[in-house]
């Protein structure tokens, strides 16, 4: 499938859907091998509020987010989006609830061998037939929108480009692109900066804080760099062994908190490395920027 631009460009983004509210109240989730994942979590996500999830390798992060769309199926407690309790939903309606949720992964999870539009697209496939999507036949105004977000993620000029070919941040672009085609009320993120460089890291966690303002979208982010977390976020959860422990503004993450989530730790040295990463990280940002203004001079 080539992609056909519309025949007047892309105009400016636009918001489409609209934020919901969620809510998940004493959820628990315990594996047929008796190990406990998550025990009682209680907590509320207004529209348009990012939350950062952190913790240990363990804690159950990853187990959270999959229970709210139910990837993972949870043992007791609830889950509502808006009035829907997710938790009780069938086969039918669980399909029909997941599309109002859009999920980004930490591996991308995009078609290698399709091009960037097709798998932008693949986010309109619980909305149409099977044939339709068999054949990737999709509305012209599903397509058009799709150009529309690519644009808003800086990936305008690669529609055509197979997945395969592009960056580690292009292919996050994509997916962010992909969760926001389904007009979604909610949105999961798992470490969606994990396998990216600093500099990048920023750049994608800004594009998704931003998004979700522009969308007024409730957002959990599953994220393993705190720092990163306390820069982007509003508001940071922090569980440890299945349970919340923390609830509250980035700024309250003192040393004693960060201890009370991941044990101890020389919290100092840790910040200090990553100041200097954030550094080394501006200073590539504005070499990048003077050669590209030196290149203009040149045309």
């Amino acid at each position: 499938m080539t992609a056909t631009a519309p025949e007047t460009a892309p105009g400016p983004f636009h918001a489409g859907g609209g934020g919901g509210m969620l809510r998940v109240e004493d959820l628990g989730k315990r594996y047929r091998t008796g190990d406990l994942a998550l025990r009682g979590v209680s907590f509320e996500v207004e529209a348009g509020q990012v939350v950062g999830l952190i913790g240990p390798s363990g804690a159950g992060k990853s187990t959270l987010i999959r229970c709210v769309n139910r990837l993972v199926e949870p043992t007791s407690g609830k889950v509502y989006l808006n009035d829907t309790d997710i938790t009780a939903l069938g086969r039918a309606g669980l399909r029909r609830v997941r599309r109002r949720i859009g999920m980004i992964f930490q591996e991308y999870a995009l078609v290698e061998r399709l091009t960037v539009m097709e798998n932008v697209l693949s986010g309109r496939l619980g909305y149409v037939s099977f044939w339709r999507s068999f054949t990737r036949r999709y509305a012209q105004a599903d397509i058009d929108k799709a150009f529309g977000l690519l644009d808003r993620v800086g990936l305008a000029d690669q529609a055509d480009k197979r997945a395969d070919a592009l960056s580690g941040g292009q292919r996050q672009r994509v997916g962010i692109a992909r969760a926001l085609e389904q007009d979604p009320e909610l949105l999961l993120v798992d470490e969606p900066t994990a396998s990216l460089d600093p500099k990048t890291s920023r750049q994608i966690m800004r594009l998704i804080c931003e998004i979700c303002a522009e969308r007024n979208l409730p957002t959990i982010i599953n994220i393993h760099d705190v720092l990163l977390a306390q820069q982007f976020v509003e508001r940071i959860i922090g569980l440890r062994v299945g349970e919340v422990v923390f609830d509250g503004a980035p700024a309250e993450l003192d040393e004693e908190v960060l201890t009370r989530i991941y044990g101890e730790e020389d919290w100092t040295a840790m910040r200090h490395r990553a100041e200097e990463d954030a550094r080394e990280a501006a200073d590539a940002a504005a070499m990048d920027i003077a050669r590209e203004e030196r290149m203009a001079g040149m045309v």
